[in-house]
């Protein structure tokens, strides 16, 4: 019974993964069907993100109140009802509608697992967990470029997607038992105590984490949006050899997370973050240095290898940095400062771009792992110093 229910929490994030892809692959399409600019993506994207950003914030509250099994339920079951919208939404309004049930039921999903997973299982299954949402995040524009290839509506892409969801909302609604007898019992002071974001904000530990998490993503975001680019314009590589580049970024951080559960067996945490930030900026300055394309694609993968750990090991760290009484709080703020980072940090860098020449993308990408390596670092510092207290 363990094996299943372990194997329910990944499949799980694996439909995490599946609805991030399909706006992308689809919108081609769906903008012209909707007869709307094809600049609205951008309006549908951030409305998803904003949902997210909200769910993660009040995360902590919400399973505390509801408890994870079913919070993870009844969100899938509204991400799979936000997807249906998309399968019917007679004009674009309704597509933004929908994506806002979208983004609310993904962030209270991602939320919640990485808690339980953080405070219940080892760091190896934390990064396998982010591996599967890899598989949901590949899978995905296999499902609608299939569609489109046979000439079908865009619409029927997501139809599919939505049926998969609806699928796992019940198969989860049905083991709601499994769920209450794995769950932590929290004692009364672990239930009540719940403190404001600003108390937490002022705690120095606290901010810390929070740099960290956003400039993670800003790597992540900002390489996924921009480093195709770079390649072109400043690089001179074509645009299919830059599609493989950015794929291999992408493959590489779903593989490296691979190889992480397996290294997190040898490895600590704060070892994984410090050798996933070091290869960050090794890889970005690879980028600067290289003239051929094969040291390019290196450079992009050593990014993405690099990021692999560090966003699972982070999470992870998060029950034995700030205790379990106030984890699934700080771990819901986390997330949604994350999700910040993917949505300022890119469009930041294309609004400096013009300006700085995009030429600059490895230096941003240096400066946010340098940043990055020195936030975690004087956070260990901090902990450190904490513990050697408490021993006193």
């Amino acid at each position: 019974m363990a094996t299943v229910f372990l194997s329910i929490i990944y499949i799980t994030f694996i439909s995490l993964g599946l609805p991030d892809s399909l706006l992308g692959v689809g919108w081609p399409e769906m903008y012209r069907d909707l007869a709307v600019p094809q600049s609205y993506a951008g309006l549908v994207s951030m409305t998803i993100s904003f949902g997210t950003i909200t769910s993660s914030f009040f995360s902590g509250k919400l399973i505390r109140k509801f408890g994870t099994g079913k919070l993870t339920a009844v969100s899938v079951l509204g991400t799979a009802t936000a997807l249906l919208g998309f399968y019917l939404a007679p004009a674009f309004g309704w597509v933004l509608v929908a994506a806002v049930p979208l983004g609310l039921g993904a962030g209270a999903v991602d939320a919640a697992l990485n808690e339980y997973v953080a405070e219940n299982y080892q760091a190896h299954h934390m990064n396998w967990l982010h591996s599967f949402w890899g598989i949901g995040a590949l899978t995905s524009p296999l499902i609608m470029s299939q569609v489109l290839s046979q000439d079908r509506s865009w619409r029927v892409g997501y139809l599919v997607v939505a049926v998969i969801q609806f699928i796992l909302a019940i198969v989860l609604l049905m083991t709601l038992p499994m769920w209450r007898g794995k769950e932590q019992k929290k004692t009364a002071e672990q239930q009540e105590r719940a403190l404001t974001l600003s108390f937490l904000i002022k705690m120095k530990k606290v901010r810390l984490a929070l740099y960290a998490f956003f400039l993670y993503i800003g790597v992540e975001a900002t390489m996924g949006l921009w480093s195709s680019s770079y390649l072109i314009n400043v690089k001179g590589i074509d645009s299919s050899k830059a599609a493989i580049a950015v794929s291999g970024f992408f493959g590489f951080i779903m593989f490296g997370r691979l190889i992480s559960g397996f290294v997190s067996m040898l490895l600590t945490n704060r070892q994984l973050i410090r050798i996933g930030q070091i290869l960050i900026v090794s890889g970005a300055l690879l980028l600067i240095l290289a003239k051929s394309y094969p040291l390019l694609l290196l450079g992009i993968c050593l990014i993405g290898f690099g990021c692999a750990p560090i966003y699972p090991a982070m999470l992870h760290e998060t029950p034995e940095r700030f205790g379990q009484a106030i984890a699934q709080q700080i771990m819901g703020i986390q997330m949604a400062i994350a999700y910040t980072g993917s949505v300022v940090l890119p469009p930041l860098f294309g609004f400096l771009a013009p300006k700085l020449g995009m030429e600059v993308l490895p230096i941003f990408l240096i400066g946010y792992g340098s940043v990055m390596y020195v936030a975690s670092e004087l956070l260990n510092k901090k902990l450190d110093a904490e513990g050697q207290l408490n021993e006193r």
